[in-house]
């Protein structure tokens, strides 16, 4: 990686001896935000020797260093249990960002935790840093737990977010986490309804009309009204399937399979399938033992609902459209859950 009018940057192992460096980093950081003060000996006297205090954890410390000045920093560490681990530490200085700098700290740290066998990273960041929120969520973290209250000279609230990180891993969110996804399944939406799946949108599909369509399903997981599982690949938010539960009364073992989407550059590893099992799954557990769904006929989700077992109960000659504009059928389908 190369910016103008600077030496190629190199990303490097931390030293005890990069205290100073890194302290004036996080100290330039911290300054963007009111209120936030950096109080080494007081607070996280680790700072003077981060090498250290990582290798002691069985991590590592990584300096991101251009014309011989530490520009970026991240760290990672083994979490005692859940096969996780840490990354903290995430730092880049302004000129550095937008750069691409901050993916290769990420990528370097992430790859330690998967070289290490871990299953899932993890991460605190201060409730004001908006735009490292961003960046974590387009990473395919999403928004864990609770908010962490810290008793430091900062007042700090802190979010955790994490993911899963080696290979397929299928989560139901709650509304907090699906909120925090709503940006990268937007982006799946838009790719899929372009490559002709049958999710209820004609191409192309604006981006602001898929963020207020997953605007309205965090609204309706925040409200119980449905499900929202979301599938994982090597570390990176691949699909995701909904269940609606929000039907009449007087049908308290039925809901509704949902927009199953696979990111048309995940199709045909098996996601979709591996959805689908978990969507029935998750149905049971809360009650459900009955699963209706609709496709259109000849979609590609027809084959996987009847390669999955699901039953045909019927057609609507000219129930929609396929992706030239001519009529269609709607296929329905139902499951009995066992």
């Amino acid at each position: 990686m190369r910016e103008p009018g600077v030496q190629e940057l190199r990303i490097r192992s931390g030293r005890d001896a990069d205290a100073q460096a890194f302290i004036a980093l996080i100290g330039g950081c911290w300054a963007e935000y009111p209120g936030i003060v950096l109080d080494v000996d007081r607070e996280v006297p680790e700072l003077r020797g981060l090498a250290s205090y990582y290798g002691a954890k069985g991590g590592t410390v990584w300096a991101a260093e251009a014309d011989g000045a530490v520009v970026g920093m991240v760290a990672a560490a083994p979490l005692k249990a859940d096969a996780a681990w840490e990354i903290a530490r995430m730092y880049v200085a302004r000129p550095w960002r937008g750069s691409g700098l901050a993916h290769c700290l990420l990528d370097t740290a992430e790859a330690r935790a998967r070289q290490e066998g871990a299953q899932r990273v993890v991460l605190w960041s201060d409730t004001r840093f908006a735009a490292a929120h961003h960046f974590y969520e387009k990473r395919s973290y999403v928004r864990a737990g609770p908010i962490r209250i810290l008793d430091d000279l900062s007042k700090s609230l802190e979010f955790r977010y994490a993911k899963p990180l080696a290979g397929l891993a299928i989560e139901v969110l709650d509304a907090a986490a699906a909120a925090s996804a709503e940006r990268l399944l937007a982006a799946a939406l838009i790719g899929a309804v372009a490559e002709g799946a049958d999710l209820g949108f004609r191409a192309p599909l604006a981006s602001e009309r898929a963020r207020a369509v997953w605007h309205d399903v965090t609204a309706a997981v925040a409200g119980g009204r449905r499900l929202l599982l979301v599938a994982w690949q090597e570390g990176v938010i691949a699909g995701s399937a909904e269940i609606d539960l929000a039907l009449p009364e007087t049908a308290p073992n039925h809901a509704r399979l949902e927009r199953l989407l696979v990111a048309p550059s995940w199709q045909r590893r098996g996601i979709g399938c591996a959805l689908l099992a978990r969507t029935e799954q998750a149905a049971l557990r809360v009650g459900r033992r009955l699963l209706t769904g609709t496709v259109r006929a000849g979609d590609p989700a027809e084959h996987l609902l009847r390669t999955a077992g699901w039953e045909e109960a019927g057609k609507i000659p000219g129930a929609t459209n396929d992706t030239a504009g001519t009529p269609a059928a709607t296929v329905i389908f139902w499951r009995a859950l066992a």
